[in-house]
């Protein structure tokens, strides 16, 4: 169902003209784009777009998709390098509840929306929200379309150092946002473990801890020096340790 809000008339958020975002896109001569319609009138914008597309063989075929567009986002995984370990989040995620997870509470990096903020304020934002950690040197992984088939959101993906002395906040998400957040600190072959048998599922999550394991970031057993702090929150015993400059390249 094709709406005037946030077309001509202002939607629930006051926006106007997004009927308009991509209509004049002519980056590739292989497709015409014919007309964009608001389908939604919620936070973020549904839209259905009808466009031509040549084939290989030169024939041209009209096609309609749709898109929800939520914004883009950025994704950090924080690393210690000393100690081995790695901070993620666990929280709810009802998308994933809905679609057969157990419990749908699931094991992240940090992450959020960019809103008016640029790729990495963005990401040492969320990672203080969420993680009450004060991130090194950032380094930039990948940016990556996540579900490219319909979503328009393109994720920002970052590692960054940190030691015990930058986790100066609690953590736990904005709770005016409705957000309860737990934080988790473990040793990175553990978080590789988890992978591997499916505790951890979420797509950006995956990215980073291969790109991780691929990078040098040194994994190392659960019972090394007694170190390993088994996936505990924040209230966990640390050991001191010297940060990092940056990621192992």
């Amino acid at each position: 169902m094709t709406t005037t809000r946030g077309t001509t008339r202002p939607d629930s958020r006051g926006r106007t003209g997004l009927d308009q975002v991509g209509r004049g896109l002519d980056r590739n001569p292989d497709v015409v784009v014919r007309d964009v319609e608001v389908t939604s009138d919620g936070w973020h914008v549904l839209r259905r777009t009808t466009f031509d597309v040549r084939g290989r063989d030169g024939s041209w075929t009209t096609q309609q998709r749709e898109t929800y567009d939520r914004g883009n986002g950025a994704a950090v995984l924080p690393f210690d390098p000393v100690r081995a370990t790695v901070l993620l989040t666990r929280q709810f995620r009802w998308p994933a509840y809905v679609n057969d997870h157990p419990d749908g509470m699931l094991v992240e990096v940090a992450a959020g929306l960019l809103d008016a903020d640029d790729p990495e304020t963005a990401v040492r934002r969320e990672a203080h929200e969420e993680l009450g950690v004060r991130l090194g040197p950032l380094t930039h992984v990948v940016d990556a379309y996540m579900s490219p088939g319909s979503v328009t959101e393109r994720v920002h993906c970052y590692a960054a150092p940190y030691g015990p002395e930058d986790l100066v906040d609690a953590g736990g998400g904005v709770a005016e946002e409705g957000e309860e957040i737990e934080v988790l600190e473990m040793p990175l072959d553990q978080a590789l473990a988890m992978l591997d048998d499916g505790r951890i599922v979420d797509g950006k999550t995956i990215l980073l801890l291969q790109w991780a394991a691929l990078h040098g970031l040194p994994a190392r057993s659960a019972h090394q020096e007694g170190q390993s702090l088994s996936g505990h929150s924040h209230s966990a015993s640390r050991s001191p340790s010297t940060r990092s400059a940056s990621f192992p390249k």
